[in-house]
């Protein structure tokens, strides 16, 4: 509904990862658990190009390796998920798209759904991620062309 702020009950059936309220623009997360989950997915990265070398010189760390790949990169994607999911619900929630088309005036907590948005946007180091696990591939690549 046109001015409806983000304080509109949730849709049934919506998931709510975390039982999170549906009532408030949430909280950016902490620069910790930022650092820590993009650690993880950085980590995760260089386990798998680490088995292309383990196969070779350490068939014996194949294994583990990949494990600690694969739970360290489902750790990182259900926290990729959620956060994706709080900034949907936000937008869904405040429906601060249509308000901005409209040109209208915003309300204060339109304004902290969009600072929400930009600030999580803003804040989060994905894209440095996406750039790590680019690199990581190309060296993993080249270590691997060179091995017997």
């Amino acid at each position: 509904m046109p001015g409806q702020t983000i304080a509109s009950p949730a849709k049934a059936g919506t998931p709510n990862p975390g039982g999170l309220s549906m009532t408030a623009v949430p909280k950016i997360i902490p620069k910790p658990v930022i650092a820590g989950f993009f650690l993880l997915g950085v980590l995760s990265s260089v386990a798998f190009r680490l088995i292309i070398i383990f196969q070779k010189l350490h068939p014996g760390w194949v294994r583990p390796t990949w494990y600690f790949g694969v739970l360290g990169y489902m750790g990182f994607f259900i926290y990729r998920y959620y956060i994706s999911f709080r900034r949907k619900r936000v937008v869904a929630h405040s429906d601060i798209i249509a308000k901005l088309e409209g040109g209208g005036p915003l309300s204060a907590e339109d304004r902290r759904a969009a600072l929400y948005l930009l600030s999580s946007i803003q804040k989060s180091p994905e894209d440095w991620n996406y750039l790590a696990i680019f690199i990581l591939s190309a060296i993993a690549i080249g270590i691997d062309l060179m091995l017997p």
